[in-house]
């Protein structure tokens, strides 16, 4: 069984360790930077929350690209893991880094609400007020990045995982436009090189101005 669909997630952490930030991401602080450029001299740069954000993947990258960050996660590891990569120029600009639940996690309002493979593993009993509370810190103009799974994945199908069919997904972002909306279906392999079909919803979308 892979790392997350057994919740072994510090086994995860150490798994993932070196990749690269997720596209989802890149896409989102790309298109900040289209609309303006980073924040100069005196003034204050922008913030992004990074919900469960593992052993920090993420969260660098956005360090990296002169933002600030708040980072929290559910597994003391992977925020330790985050600590001890945090470049000495950016520390200043990780605003936290806590262990947080879902259920416990609380963020102020932000520019980016972002959350990489992580809100399948959400108890669907604590989906709707958590998702109520992220659409809530995205500021006008900010903009969410991350996945979610189809109704067809196979940890779904198994009840490992929440789910959800494509209208499903996209009622979730009323009052949100699209960036980018990618619904990716394949049959591949896992973290652990179990085969799996797996069927995900990679969003990056912009909260309305109003």
């Amino acid at each position: 069984m892979d790392f997350a669909a057994a919740n072994d997630w510090d086994g995860y952490f150490h798994a993932v360790a070196g990749k690269p930030p997720r596209d989802t991401l890149l896409k989102a602080l790309d298109c900040f930077d289209a609309e303006s450029p980073p924040a100069t001299a005196g003034i204050q740069p922008r913030l992004a929350v990074d919900l469960a954000c593992g052993e920090g993947r993420d969260t660098v990258e956005i360090l990296r690209r002169g933002w600030r960050a708040i980072a929290l996660d559910g597994h003391p590891a992977g925020i330790q893991m985050l600590r001890e990569r945090i470049p000495a120029a950016a520390a200043e600009r990780l605003v936290r880094a806590e262990v947080a639940s879902f259920a416990e996690a609380r963020w102020p309002q932000c520019d980016l609400l972002n959350c990489s493979f992580a809100l399948p593993f959400c108890q669907p009993e604590l989906f709707p007020d958590l998702w109520r509370r992220i659409v809530g810190s995205i500021v006008p103009g900010g903009r969410f990045s991350g996945q979610l799974f189809g109704d067809r994945d196979d940890w779904v199908r198994c009840h490992k995982t929440m789910g959800a069919t494509r209208g499903q997904v996209e009622a979730l972002f009323a009052g949100f436009a699209f960036d980018s909306f990618l619904e990716e279906e394949k049959d591949d392999k896992t973290s652990m090189g179990e085969a799996k079909h797996w069927h995900v919803f990679h969003v990056v979308a912009r909260k309305g101005d109003r």
